[in-house]
């Protein structure tokens, strides 16, 4: 892909650099360059000018002999001769030399050939996520391309007869689809080429033939609704059917009717219905998988251990994951998770009061104020 383009998307082999960055020893600072051995070892010392000077993009000509100096702008190459540069600051100048109050350390103020990157190191390895600062490093080693995986096509879906689009009437009994917008800005921060293919009905041979319709073109079918085991949940016994079903149903709240399974070579993945359910599902499981389909390395979010701000019970056997702000910890110490009051799977609103996640394993039974507890936030989650 051009330069341009790159951000966002995986690169798919190793980088290495074709070049030492900086290419030459060059002048931190705007000032006069000398070579170090030219000062006095105690006291003040006095070097005449040479009659030149070095700019970025313009060397200097002449050489700098033993016990002189020369003009030096920010980012110029060192001139022949010299190691150390004074900043402009720090000496007297009287138009034909300068004064040094004092000795300076040999190569203040230099930078060094390849001190940020040497040529034939090794950058960036196959998986990485190209994000701006490393489109930067290609552009400061010349690279004007770079290999990148293709991205994943991915199919998003709701199911329900109840959904309509939003800026649509809203009949009695209907809801708005809020999933497949939560899902498409959730989906702008991963390397996927996303179709969204609408809203699916509850009629089990319709279902059917989209869903193996876009298997066909798409590596990805994500939808979300009609997970479950009602009688109008067709989405994942079309995978039952007509694929395979890995797995449907897991031990998390919320999220239970989660199902991953295949049509022909695409991966599906059926969320749940309910929005924060399917947000939860998405951000904790979905996302690395899709990541990592994409060429990526796992995207396993970093936890940070904070101490509880709330206390709860639970039966074993099942993990939980809590919607939660960072409050400041009593005593004014740091920050602990703060449980958001309304944990209903259907209360939207809950993820934006919340800072991010708080996950409770399933061996966990108790937690008590000032518990340490596992808390991810929205954007380890990619919900940024």
């Amino acid at each position: 892909m051009p330069l341009k383009a790159a951000a966002g998307r995986v690169l798919a082999a190793p980088l290495v650099s074709p070049r030492a960055v900086p290419a030459f020893d060059n002048a931190a600072v705007d000032g006069f360059a000398f070579a170090a051995a030219s000062q006095s070892a105690t006291g003040p010392t006095r070097l005449a000018l040479v009659p030149d000077r070095a700019a970025a993009g313009h060397p200097a000509r002449a050489a700098v002999p033993p016990g002189y100096a020369m003009r030096v702008l920010t980012g110029a190459m060192m001139p022949e001769g010299t190691d150390t540069v004074a900043m402009q600051e720090e000496v007297v100048e009287d138009g034909t030399g300068l004064t040094l109050a004092r000795p300076m350390r040999p190569s203040s103020n230099r930078r060094r050939a390849g001190e940020d990157i040497a040529a034939g190191a090794a950058l960036f390895a196959p998986g990485l996520v190209l994000r701006p600062h490393h489109v930067a490093v290609a552009a400061e080693i010349g690279l004007a391309h770079l290999p990148v995986f293709e991205r994943l096509r991915l199919a998003l879906l709701s199911s329900g007869d109840e959904l309509r689009e939003p800026g649509d009437s809203l009949p009695p009994g209907a809801l708005f689809d809020a999933n497949r917008y939560l899902l498409q800005s959730l989906l702008r921060n991963l390397p996927v080429e996303v179709d969204d293919l609408g809203i699916l009905r509850d009629e089990a041979d319709a279902v059917a033939a989209t869903m193996v319709a876009a298997a066909g073109t798409h590596h990805v079918i994500l939808t979300s609704g009609g997970a479950s085991r009602g009688d109008e949940d067709h989405v994942v016994r079309t995978v039952e059917r007509h694929g395979r079903l890995h797995f449907w149903q897991i031990a998390m709240k919320p999220g239970r009717p989660l199902a991953f399974g295949h049509l022909g070579e695409a991966l599906t993945i059926g969320l749940p219905g309910n929005p924060v359910a399917a947000a939860v599902c998405f951000m904790r499981l979905a996302r690395p998988v899709l990541a990592r389909l994409a060429g990526a390395d796992w995207l396993e979010p970093r936890a940070f251990i904070v101490p509880a701000a709330f206390a709860m019970t639970k039966k074993p056997g099942r993990s939980e994951l809590l919607r939660a702000r960072l409050v400041p910890a009593e005593g004014g110490t740091g920050q602990a998770a703060e449980v958001i009051r309304r944990q209903g799977s259907g209360i939207l609103t809950s993820l934006t009061d919340a800072d991010g996640l708080v996950e409770v394993a399933d061996s966990t039974t108790t937690i008590a104020p000032g518990d340490p507890v596992k808390f991810f936030s929205f954007n380890e989650l990619g919900a940024v």
